[in-house]
């Protein structure tokens, strides 16, 4: 499974992105597709994934900020960022567990991952 993020880049505070994940290969593989962010000097957190089946689960941090949706027609999944704060800052990166994964709350429950798209805040 290969996962392609695109869509990072400068915004200021308050402002909206898209962040798009796009996959290929043996998607029928992978159960959970999930964005993570990864700040300087900080521990990657997972921020937000969806099923398969549509299930969502979001960090405390986002909710209400970011929703997360999926493509299946064209095996994407993207994660819609409104009022972005500095503290949202990071290298965002996709990844995916495998089809076995029901649950998937932690980044290291992920096997599949994608290049990093960076976010930059400006206050």
């Amino acid at each position: 499974v290969q996962l392609q993020a695109s869509g990072g880049g400068l915004v200021q505070a308050g402002g909206s992105l898209r962040l798009s994940c796009a996959a290929s290969g043996s998607t029928f593989s992978v159960n959970y597709i999930g964005w993570h962010r990864q700040a300087t000097g900080k521990q990657r957190e997972l921020v937000a994934a969806i099923s398969s089946g549509g299930r969502t689960n979001y960090a405390d941090s986002v909710k209400g900020r970011f929703t997360i949706s999926r493509d299946n027609a064209k095996n994407t999944v993207y994660l819609r960022m409104n009022n972005l704060k500095p503290e949202d800052a990071a290298v965002y990166y996709c990844a995916a567990t495998l089809v076995s994964v029901t649950v998937a709350t932690h980044s290291y429950e992920y096997h599949y991952w994608g290049q990093g798209t960076l976010v930059t805040v400006s206050s």
